[in-house]
This record gives structure tokens, sequence and C-alpha cells, in this order.
């Protein structure tokens, strides 16, 4: 059984948003054409709290981009995103929901960030993502979404570890680029690490 996984496509990693992702809509029509050929799909949002730790303000004296000790953890601050029930948390209108059949909420937790789909990063609690899809049968899984050096980077790896064929859909994510190449590096080290990085047009000829 094979998954469509869209990681977080979500209005405040998009254009205008509070944490944009440099033409993160342009990967929208790319999943909304992907999901025609597949049986199952999931979708994941980020849902934070407002008191979350891994916003700058809530830390006083730093600002997005600095790095900070949460819960023992090495924590990059955010601005404030994807705040449960703001319209900023919301999957993206010009994403095609009618075919989504899963929605895992992640991040939840004000103590921890969770940029897996599947775990949280301290790999202290798992979503329900990895039981769902094992319920599914699912073995291969075809990830895409936002941003690829980022939530995107974790969940496919974690999903190699977990045992899954794990594909990145290359033209289907962007990065933030914190720095400069990190989106080529994660993919570099995505491939490395067991990912098979595909083209969308090479998806349905690899699944016929």
């Amino acid at each position: 059984m094979d998954a469509l996984l869209i990681v977080d496509v979500q209005n405040d990693f998009l254009p205008g948003g509070s944490l944009e992702v440099t033409e993160g809509d342009k990967i929208i029509p790319v999943i909304n054409t992907l999901q025609t050929g597949f049986g199952l799909i999931v979708a994941t949002r980020d849902w934070h709290p407002a008191n979350h730790g891994s916003f700058a303000s809530n830390h006083k004296g730093h600002k997005p981009g600095d790095v900070i000790d949460l819960q023992g953890l090495e924590q990059i601050l955010w601005p404030d995103h994807c705040v449960q029930g703001s319209p900023g948390a919301e999957l993206s209108p010009l994403l095609n929901q009618s075919m989504i059949q899963k929605v895992v909420f992640k991040g939840t937790d004000p103590k921890v960030d969770s940029y897996s789909a599947f775990f949280d990063n301290g790999h202290r609690i798992q979503t329900e993502l990895h039981d769902y899809l094992q319920k599914k049968g699912v073995k291969r899984l075809f990830v895409t979404g936002l941003a690829a050096d980022v939530c995107v980077y974790f969940t496919v790896k974690d999903a190699l570890d977990l045992g899954y064929e794990t594909y990145l859909v290359t033209d289907a994510t962007r990065g933030v680029n914190l720095k400069p190449h990190d989106t080529s590096k994660a993919f570099e080290d995505m491939e490395k690490e067991g990912a098979r990085l595909i083209k969308s047009d090479d998806v349905m000829k690899l699944r016929k």
C-alpha cells in the first residue's frame, strides 16, 4: 500500500504568512495533481498553543533565529506560527482537501517542538501517524509539503527509521533556508540516509 503524505501546507508557511517559505505556494498545484493518483492521502498540521516554547515571543530578550535550550533539547526560536484556531494554522484553501482521509496534528505540547510528523523532537511522544499508516498496511510513503529543510526533512528521516520505503517528491517541497543551501544539504542527507528523490512526473510511472 502506498500513501501520499502532505506536510504542513498551512497559511503561515505560505507567502504572506508569519513564517513564510519562499515560493511555498508553488508546490500546491503539484500536490493537487499528485493526489489524483493515490488512494490514501494524509496531511499534517502544526497546531501550537500560544505559549509554545519554540516561539521567540515567549522568551524575553530573544528573537527568531536564536537557539536556546528547551527542556534539554536545542531549540531554534521561530516567529509565532500555526497557533491553534488561528487562520494561519489552517490548511491552504488552494490545497484540494476533499481527498485527504486523515489529518495529523503535531506540536501541541508547549514544552517541546515537533518537526517530524511522527515524533516530537525528543522522540519522547509519538503522533498517531505511524499507527494509522500501519493499520492501513502502508509500505511506501511519498512525502511532500513544507518545509523541505525542517519538518519534511525530519519526517523523512523518521519514516526511514520506521522502515517505510520513503520517497521525497522534490518539486512538491520548498525550504526555509535559514542558512544558504539548507535545502540542498537536506536533500543530500535524506538521500544518503536512504530516501529516494523523485520528481512528481515520475511518481505515477513508478507506481504502475
